[in-house]
């Protein structure tokens, strides 16, 4: 079977993948009763904004609130105010919101609702320095440890040990009981953490935060090694009464997403092979996996025949050594392209789903069988850009980025190898 275009199958799999986590499907499923006095939601994310227009459009008496999102994330509201605030490295904007979010949790009652609207970015979105901090101070640390290829379950550690909200500590200082709804865009669903957890039991230490440092070598600024070498007023653990009165709902995750784009796969008489919804690692290790295991299929018919797609989601890292430009998806497919020295009949597709690869305008890009051949006749070079860590620029050059603008949430990243036809054989 050849399948005629894949590039259009592609990204019908990725548009699948999104609209599969779309609040104003997977949020009104979830709603909690009403409580006896106010429904107040908060709520930090990229899918934050969209989450509160969900929750207004379904939601049967008074509502007030406010919610944190990137910048160009917001969406109307009427009743849940919509703030925006930088992310990957955090901002005054952001310091604000965390602030007054923190505040609104401390004023609800006993018989009030905190209903709080969790999903990825939080953890820049949700900045509020611990006492004896600055926001220079959280800004230093989240640029190293962005470029250190440390995991998002590490940078996450420091982040709630250098916070005054995450960590559970935003129910923490809810007098009211606490629904979280959560989309989950971390490898594993680990509600402790997605958005560093603001609303969970942690159950890392200050120890642990500054063993992510000494592993990748990070000197941070000296008020953040004094405070997490004092170590005091450690994040509320398992078992916090504090925290009893919380509960905490997954309505989207980055599986879901996944077997979405596999049911698009089936109609279109493609085998789906998901890989795995967790996978973590430098992203062009994780490139060399998928095309190894791309050419068994278009060799040997193995994991599966083709047509055939391997499907995975997780987040990657990136070690920057470069000054070029681009996101962990576009490092990732620049790599996969590298390995595969145009084998015929593979085709890909390395997106994020909020729409955003990193902080560039991109969510992802595309490569075909021709890619680097089309490169290489306008003078670029694949492994001198991938070297140079410009993934961006690579597919820029060849027209094969994948460009979405915000999806208004987030599941994490997803990747489609998808291999065609076995190659012929003489």
């Amino acid at each position: 079977m050849t399948i005629a275009d894949p590039r259009t199958l592609l990204t019908d799999m990725f548009r699948a993948a999104v609209d599969s986590a779309q609040p104003s499907l997977c949020v009104p499923p979830h709603l909690p009763p009403p409580p006896k006095g106010r429904t107040v939601v908060v709520g930090a994310g990229k899918a934050a904004a969209a989450m509160a227009r969900a929750v207004e459009t379904n939601w049967d008496g008074p509502l007030s609130g406010l919610v944190v999102t990137r910048y160009g994330h917001r969406v109307p509201t009427e009743r849940i105010e919509v703030v925006e605030a930088s992310h990957p490295v955090p901002d005054a904007a952001g310091e604000t919101a965390a602030r007054r979010i923190l505040e609104i949790a401390g004023d609800v009652g006993p018989e009030d609702l905190l209903l709080c609207l969790i999903s990825g970015g939080g953890s820049a979105l949700l900045a509020l320095p611990a006492p004896g901090l600055t926001m220079a101070d959280k800004q230093a640390v989240s640029k190293a440890l962005l470029k250190s290829g440390a995991t998002i379950t590490e940078m996450n550690c420091v982040r709630k040990h250098l916070s005054a909200i995450k960590g559970g500590r935003l129910a923490a200082a809810s007098r009211a009981p606490v629904v979280s709804l959560v989309i989950s865009d971390v490898p594993g669903d680990d509600l402790s953490v997605i958005a560093s957890g603001p609303t969970v039991a942690d159950p890392t230490s200050f120890a642990d935060a500054l063993g992510v440092l000494d592993k990748y070598r990070i000197t941070p600024p000296k008020p953040v090694l004094d405070h997490l070498l004092a170590g005091r007023d450690e994040t509320p653990k398992p078992g916090d009464v504090r925290l009893a009165r919380t509960r905490t709902i997954l309505v989207a995750t980055p599986q879901m997403a996944l077997e979405r784009a596999a049911e698009v796969a089936r109609k279109a008489g493609v085998t789906p092979v998901i890989l795995g919804n967790a996978l973590e690692g430098e992203s062009r290790e994780v490139a060399l996996v998928h095309a190894g295991i791309a050419r068994q299929v278009a060799g040997h018919g193995q994991p599966a025949p083709a047509p055939c797609v391997l499907l995975s989601g997780g987040e990657t890292t990136v070690t920057v050594r470069g000054q070029g430009r681009g996101g962990r998806n576009a490092e990732f497919l620049l790599a996969l392209a590298v390995a595969l020295d145009g084998l015929p009949g593979v085709h890909a597709l390395a997106a994020d789903t909020d729409g955003i690869d990193g902080t560039e305008d991109n969510a992802g890009a595309l490569l075909a069988p021709d890619t680097l051949a089309r490169a290489a006749q306008r003078g670029v070079n694949a492994k001198e850009r991938l070297a140079d860590n410009d993934g961006y620029s690579f597919f820029r050059a060849v027209d094969n980025l994948l460009v979405t603008g915000p999806t208004l949430t987030n599941v994490n990243d997803f990747r489609a190898v998808l291999v065609t036809e076995p190659p012929q054989r003489s």
